[in-house]
């Protein structure tokens, strides 16, 4: 078990209808079990990080308020540790955007989704309007990265390229959020044009014009209609095709079974809403249920199941199966009591310490989950 782990408990409530009371004391002494709270170097820790993704035993986290990007080749084994490399800044000390600067290769303005396999990695720097891809792990502070995506080149940094009112094209971002690669392929979630782009070939030259689009009818239309992703925040494939796509805005998850698929219909299962033309935060609900959402910013895919950042409720909602219909209630609860607390609740007024405060960013690995717990400032790190 990793160090300093009794900082926080986090709360797990399991939905099993009727449960026993050996089945309520079992969920109670779970959360009983201590967590691994991590806040970054002690100089100047993070502050609300967006970004979080483990690879092994590695980990990666997007520092968004101080624009930088932190990598730790092991896991942490207290509170505070220095990481081994920093990207975007010179040192673990700096934090202005574009480091102080003009951007460049090496700089970061907003960055936030992350995705790597310990060789390549790739960042949305979100507010620079691109995203960066190193095709080798970098090695020391302010590594320069090889590729820019969204931009002709590293010196640029206008919304599509042109400026605000540009019009999208196949090879333009405007805030893109999120990443996604199986080390092939790449996805991009272009938040700010409400699409996802698609490479067939995990570009190497800059400016790469994406291979397909999503949501979209073509790479020109940055018009929504109410059944296409209207604020898709991150995109990830799962481990058999199937892909999910946290649509912010509208509270949901939007789910195909298979991801090729996407580029010609509607998404399979809404997780949030009970249909495409549903958009209520929390489905027009005072409180938060097992089947609702609010502000909802990044799914992942576990070995068999799914679990959804329900940021604006403050929690984490875990499926054991990937769910087969639309308007799923949750089989698990992290983060919360129960499923009808939300952050703003009796029970969270007086604080957020031992719970989730906007989670914006999971990811589940080797048998590890970890999460940006956003509101916080800290990343939590734990078994599964």
């Amino acid at each position: 078990m990793l160090g300093n782990m009794s900082d926080t408990i986090l709360n797990i409530t399991l939905k099993k209808g009727g449960p026993s009371a050996e089945l309520l004391q079992a969920a109670t002494e779970e959360t009983r079990l201590p967590q691994t709270i991590f806040k970054g170097p002690e100089s100047t820790p993070f502050l609300a990080p967006r970004g979080v993704f483990l690879y092994k035993n590695q980990l990666f986290v997007s520092d968004t308020g101080r624009n930088r990007v932190f990598i730790w080749h092991k896991f942490p084994e207290t509170t505070f540790q220095e990481p081994d490399v920093v990207l975007g800044q010179g040192d673990a000390d700096g934090t202005g955007r574009n480091a102080g600067g003009l951007v460049g290769a090496g700089s970061l303005q907003y960055p936030s989704g992350i995705w790597s396999d310990g060789q390549k990695l790739i960042v949305a720097d979100a507010w620079n309007h691109r995203v960066l891809i190193w095709h080798k792990m970098p090695t020391r502070h302010g590594q320069p990265a090889d590729v820019v995506i969204g931009q002709a080149d590293f010196d640029a940094n206008q919304p599509n390229a042109k400026g605000v009112g540009a019009n999208p094209t196949e090879q333009t971002l405007f805030w893109p959020y999120g990443v996604f690669s199986d080390g092939q392929r790449l996805w991009i979630a272009d938040t700010g044009n409400r699409r996802i782009l698609y490479y067939e070939n995990l570009p190497t030259e800059h400016f790469a014009a994406a291979s397909g689009v999503i949501g979209k009818p073509d790479f020109m239309t940055r018009d929504y209609e109410n059944e296409d992703p209207i604020w898709p925040y991150s995109v990830k494939i799962g481990p058999d095709g199937t892909m999910a796509v946290a649509d912010t805005q509208y509270y949901r998850v939007l789910i195909w079974r298979d991801w090729r698929k996407a580029f010609q219909q509607k998404a399979d299962v809404i997780v949030g809403q009970a249909d495409l033309n549903s958009s209520g935060q929390n489905q027009y609900g005072l409180f938060p249920k097992a089947n609702t959402l609010s502000w909802c910013y990044d799914a992942c895919f576990t070995d068999q199941g799914l679990l959804v950042a329900d940021t604006g409720n403050s929690r984490v909602l875990s499926f054991d199966t990937i769910p087969a219909s639309s308007n799923p209630s949750a089989d698990g609860l992290i983060g919360k009591p129960n499923f009808s607390t939300g952050s703003e609740n009796a029970e969270t007024v007086f604080g957020t310490e031992n719970s989730l405060y906007w989670p914006f960013s999971i990811c589940a690995d080797s048998g590890r989950l970890a999460v940006a717990d956003t509101g916080n400032h800290r990343v939590l790190l734990y078994p599964l």
